[in-house]
């Protein structure tokens, strides 16, 4: 008598070949990505984007990265890559560097480093310009001309409040080898093409103290709380690398105090984790 096929457990046993398969490969994988090279600190930045980074290392995150790779022993050793779309695909999924500096947290692209630092959109207007508001909703900004970067959160409260009609919007994603949003913003804000600018903090801090007009900076922190407006930045790397990870983790712990001292530098508006402006050091 031929012996009946026993469909069950062939799959069975296909099954465990593929999960056998797969954990070998998976393994392999895992110790491949985590063969970090170890004789420079290989970060992948932004050439031209002030605050943050550029190639004479003038921002804070170039600051912060020489505080890593001095606790590791190591230079640090960039790869230049316009911080737009496609980014990540082309710089860290590439193997090109290990660690991008500043990623928000909730970045699904990337394994995240625990945060470093959380700040908040902010409203900028001229002290010259009788404004007092600390929310949005404020009446005396009915009449007034917003400056937004399209399709972030301050948008969405100026939608909220029926002011969107009233707003020059800004591209969210541009070539930072030729353009600055936040400098463009920040030059309506002082020839009066706008009355108050929405910034995320990093821009709002850094092109607001480069500029000879006096200012006032708002951090919104009074609107609608179902809006997000405040995000925690966090290290970008690649999934996998959980000693690496772990390592990033320790060294930020160590030199936090550190950090914070350059991110109040460059008059970053900073958060601490109950949500309250931890106070600027003069």
């Amino acid at each position: 008598m031929t012996r009946p096929f026993n469909q069950g457990l062939f799959v069975f046993l296909f099954s465990a070949a593929l999960l056998i398969s797969w954990s070998e490969n998976a393994s392999a994988e895992t110790a491949t990505r985590e063969a970090l090279v170890t004789n420079a600190l290989r970060v992948c930045a932004d050439p031209n984007s002030l605050p943050y980074s550029n190639k004479a290392r003038e921002g804070f995150e170039n600051k912060i990265a020489e505080l890593i790779g001095e606790e590791l022993g190591l230079p640090v050793r960039y790869t230049w890559w316009p911080q737009t779309i496609g980014f990540v695909r082309n710089t860290l999924r590439l193997r090109k560097c290990d660690l991008i500096v500043g990623v928000a947290t909730t970045s699904e692209l990337v394994q995240n480093t625990n945060p470093y630092y959380r700040s908040v959109y902010t409203m900028v207007y001229r002290k010259d310009s009788g404004i007092t508001a600390t929310q949005l909703a404020d009446p005396q900004l009915a009449d007034k001309r917003f400056g937004v970067v399209a399709a972030t959160p301050p948008a969405t409260i100026l939608a909220l409040n029926g002011l969107i009609g009233q707003s020059k919007g800004y591209q969210l994603f541009v070539d930072t080898r030729r353009v600055s949003t936040g400098q463009m913003m920040m030059d309506d804000l002082i020839s009066g093409e706008v009355d108050v600018a929405l910034m995320w903090g990093a821009n709002a801090g850094y092109f607001s103290a480069r500029t000879d007009e006096e200012l006032v900076l708002v951090p919104l922190l009074n609107e609608d709380p179902s809006i997000r407006l405040d995000f925690r930045i966090s290290m970008a790397l690649r999934y996998q690398e959980t000693e690496w990870k772990r390592k990033l983790n320790r060294i930020l712990r160590k030199i936090q105090p550190q950090i914070i001292a350059i991110l109040q530098s460059y008059n970053i508006p900073l958060l601490n984790e109950k949500g309250d402006l931890i106070p600027s050091v003069e």
